[in-house]
Formats: structure tokens, C-alpha cells, sequence
């Protein structure tokens, strides 16, 4: 593809009325933004220990069953699969609503359903509750990834999402560390083999109070006041019917014994059929020559790898950890960490070196391609060092960091180069598209994972899977044809 210039005012890459107010402003935005990626992603991370801890505990509804870590991945992929079913109307509802509004909205709604979580009393009403958390929370990504893109210079836009998305590696590690002190509080307050509630009901509050602050900056800095009545009632009609079909083959599958990973491939199909829905819209809309290429099929399949890997190690990590080198829950998540932490850098890095190529007229994916390659033979080599006996907790530590940095770089470069390949007015369907397609991996990883680890004794099979699924993503991400952009400094 020709190489075209980015070299374009502010205004022209946002429709006229949105971007003028956040004109030098943008570093501030970042920062509002940041945090809503820190508390979504602490409290979607937080499932993965609370199950770690049932299981440990033999407690709540997941310590006594009969495959436990098959049912907790299970519980992970329904979480996901709500997520994953309002990645495109999200997308849709902001280049509608507003993308300020969605935002909010997704905040809230997640605070709420996680307050939510922490009451249930028993597996459905648990699982009912993070369907709807997932749903309220997939609306956030591709809000976010375009009010960067069209609030940002084009000189920092790439670090812009770098460093927006280092509140995702932020709240990773809080969710993995904070999980068990919280849980160990919980014991302290009485609450015995429901201590599990109370990380749930803190990060609900941090939610809130995150929203409320986001709610008054956009207020302030925006083009009036936020109209969150539409958007809410749109979302509620397309969300709630989407939970029931969720939680109703939760449900199906437990009246008639259903095995979990058929449960799962259920979920998969309905994931399929929503896909299939979305891809008929576009097409029928007429912009499927900009939505549905060849170079955006492309990068939507090769992110699942991405969403695969991000969700084995985030949902899995800790509970790898502590079986293989047969450490406590916590000295597990603290090893664990490191992975989450190295976003901290990997994220804003991996934009600010994309930001310097574009300057000097080169393309984003060969550092794409890399940083893809790079993790997954450091996957390759986690999978080894668990697979001879118990493992060095440092070696364990040092190939989760030095494993993170790439895989994390790699994620603001891949939406830079997603959001230069459509125009601005089309970015939220695109990013919408985008996640839809490539949260598939994170639906199948956890409950896949657990399955491979229930039926071979090991976590070495699915360690292997994830870094063969990456492998794919490097051939796919390879063939892009990107759109080189000159960024002016």
C-alpha cells in the first residue's frame, strides 16, 4: 500500500464540535483513562485468585467440585463471553452517543454488577452477575482506544495508548496481589469461607468513585453535559436478553450433566452466531470494504492470540505458580506479578519506540512482528521450566517479566496500526469489530486451560497451547499490509 501522510490538524481527525475541547489537554485525558483501564482490569483479574482461593480452601461453590479448575476457567470464559458480546455495540453506541458517555456508562455499570458479584449466594447467581459485568465492561475498549486516537496528536498517539494501557498491566497486579490480603482481611472480619465477597465489594467502590471522577472531568472539559439515558437504555436492551441466553446455557448444561468444556464450546457458538450477526450488518451498511478487508481480517484473527495469551497467564498464573513450585497463594501471585507488572514499562515503550519510527517514515509492524516472535519463545521456554519438576520461583519470575515486556509492547503498536487503516468517524465499530473478534480468546483460554490441566495432571499442555496460538499470530500480523504514516514531531 502507498504511504500516505498523517500529517493532519487536530480537528480533521475528529468530526467538528468533539475534539477541540481536549486540545491540549490530551496527557490529562490519558490519565482518566488510565485509571479506568486499572480498576476494569483489577476487577475483571480478581476472579482468577477468588477461585485459586476456593480451590485451595476447598470453600464457596468451586472448592467442592468435582473438577474444579475446569469449572473456574469455566466461570472465567462466561465472564468473557459477556465482555466479548458488547465489543461491537459499544463501538456502535459511542459513534452514536458519544464516546465520553459510553465510557462513564461502561464505569458504572461494572461498579454496580461487581457490588453484585460480592452478594451471590450460590454458582448461578455468581456467574449471573459477571455475565453482566462483562457486558457493562465491553464497552469501555473501544471508546477508549478512540478518543485517544482522535484526541491525541499524531507524533504521541502510539504512546498515548501505551501509556493509557499500562493501567490494564496496573490492575492486573493489584487483582493478582491485593486478591489475597483482601481475602485474608475478609477472614479477619469474620466472614470465614465467604472472605472471597470482599475484594469484589472494594474494587465495586473503587468503580464507582473511578466513574464519578471520569463523569467530572468530561463535564468540564467537554461539549456540555453527559446524556447517559440513551446509551443506558440501548445497552440495557441489547445486554439483559444477552445474559439470559449466557446464563441460561449455564443453567441447561447443569439440569442435564453436560460436561463444562461442552458447556463452553456452547458459549462458543453463540459467540459465532453473534460474530456472524455483526459481519451481516456491516456488510449490509456498506462498510464492509473499510471493516471487513482482507488487512482488517487479518489483524482481527491474529489478536486472538493475543486475548488468548493475555487471559492464560492473567486468569492462570498464580495458580500455575503455586502447583508447580508448590508455594503459598500469596508468594505465587507475587512471582505471578511480575508478568502484569512488566506492562508498567512494556506498554508506554513499545508506543514511544512506534512513535519514533513513524517520524522517521517507517512502519509500526516490523516491531509488531517482533515483539510477537520474542514472546513466544519466552512462552515456549515458561513451559519447559515447569514441565522437568518443581521450578526455580526466580526463573519463574524472570521469563514472566521479560515475557510481559514484548507481549505488552506489542498491543498499543497493533491498535495504531488498526486505527490508521479506517477513517476516524468508523474507529468505534472498527475497534468494536476488533475486540469482538479477538475476545474469542479470551472466552476459550481460561476453560480450555483448565480442561488440559484437569485431563493431563499438568499445566505444561496448556502452556504449550498459548504459545502455539501466538505463533499463529506472528504469521498472520506479518502479512499486513500496514499504512505508513509521517508523524510531524
Amino acid at each position: 500500500m502507498n504511504a500516505v501522510s498523517d500529517q493532519v490538524s487536530l480537528r480533521e481527525q475528529e468530526p467538528a464540535g468533539r475534539l477541540s475541547v481536549f486540545h491540549g489537554k490530551h496527557t490529562t485525558l490519558w490519565v482518566f483513562l488510565l485509571f479506568g483501564w486499572l480498576i476494569s482490569y483489577a476487577d475483571r483479574t480478581v476472579t482468577g485468585p477468588v477461585i485459586a482461593w476456593m480451590i485451595s480452601e476447598k470453600a464457596g461453590f468451586i472448592g467442592d467440585a468435582t473438577n474444579p479448575a475446569t469449572l473456574g476457567g469455566l466461570v472465567g470464559s462466561m465472564f468473557f463471553a459477556g465482555y466479548m458480546l458488547t465489543q461491537y455495540a459499544g463501538g456502535r453506541l459511542g459513534d452514536r452517543y458519544g464516546h465520553r458517555e459510553m465510557l462513564v456508562l461502561s464505569l458504572l455499570w461494572a461498579g454496580v454488577m461487581t457490588l453484585v458479584s460480592g452478594m451471590a449466594a450460590g454458582l448461578v447467581a455468581f456467574v449471573a452477575a459477571r455475565v453482566l459485568t462483562g457486558l457493562g465492561e465491553g464497552t469501555f475498549y473501544s471508546n477508549d482506544r478512540t478518543m485517544i486516537m482522535n484526541h491525541t496528536p499524531s507524533a504521541r498517539r502510539t504512546l498515548g495508548l501505551g501509556v493509557v494501557l499500562s493501567g490494564l498491566s496496573v490492575g492486573l497486579t493489584i487483582g493478582i496481589l491485593a486478591t489475597p490480603y483482601l481475602i485474608d482481611w475478609g477472614g479477619h472480619l469474620g466472614l470465614g469461607g465467604g472472605a472471597w465477597r470482599v475484594p469484589l465489594w472494594v474494587l465495586g467502590v473503587g468503580s464507582l468513585l473511578v466513574a464519578l471522577a471520569t463523569y467530572v472531568f468530561f463535564t468540564k472539559n467537554g461539549d456540555g453535559r453527559l446524556r447517559l439515558g440513551p446509551p443506558v437504555l440501548r445497552l440495557a436492551l441489547y445486554s439483559l436478553p444477552t445474559a439470559v441466553v449466557i446464563v441460561g446455557l449455564f443453567v441447561l448444561a447443569d439440569k442435564l450433566s453436560w460436561s463444562d468444556w461442552l458447556t463452553a464450546c456452547a458459549v462458543g457458538v453463540l459467540a459465532l452466531v453473534v460474530i456472524l450477526v455483526v459481519v451481516r450488518d456491516v456488510a449490509r451498511s456498506g462498510r464492509a470494504k473499510t471493516l471487513l478487508n482482507g488487512n482488517m481480517w487479518l489483524i482481527y484473527v491474529g489478536f486472538i492470540a493475543v486475548m488468548w495469551n493475555l487471559w492464560f497467564f492473567s486468569f492462570w498464573s498464580v495458580e500455575i505458580v503455586k502447583e508447580t513450585a508448590h508455594s503459598s497463594l500469596i508468594a505465587a501471585g507475587l512471582t505471578a506479578s511480575f508478568n502484569a507488572g512488566a506492562g508498567i514499562i512494556g506498554f508506554p515503550l513499545g508506543g514511544w519506540i512506534a512513535d519514533r519510527r513513524a517520524r522517521q517514515g517507517k512502519g509500526r509492524k516490523p516491531l509488531a512482528v517482533t515483539c510477537a516472535l520474542v514472546h513466544t519463545i519466552l512462552a515456549c521456554a515458561f513451559g519447559l521450566s515447569i514441565v522437568g519438576g518443581k521450578p526455580s520461583m526466580l526463573l519463574l519470575g524472570l521469563i514472566l517479566f521479560s515475557s510481559g515486556l514484548f507481549f505488552n509492547a506489542l498491543q498499543p503498536i497493533i491498535h495504531d496500526i488498526t486505527g490508521n487503516l479506517v477513517p476516524a468517524s468508523e474507529r468505534g465499530s472498527a475497534f468494536g469489530i476488533f475486540n469482538l473478534i479477538a475476545e474469542a480468546g479470551a472466552v476459550a483460554s481460561p476453560v480450555v486451560s483448565g480442561v488440559l490441566r484437569d485431563s493431563t495432571g499438568s499445566w505444561a499442555p496448556g502452556v504449550f497451547t498459548a504459545a502455539g496460538v501466538m505463533a499463529v499470530s506472528v504469521v498472520l500480523f506479518a502479512c499486513v499490509r500496514e499504512r505508513v504514516t509521517s508523524a510531524a514531531g
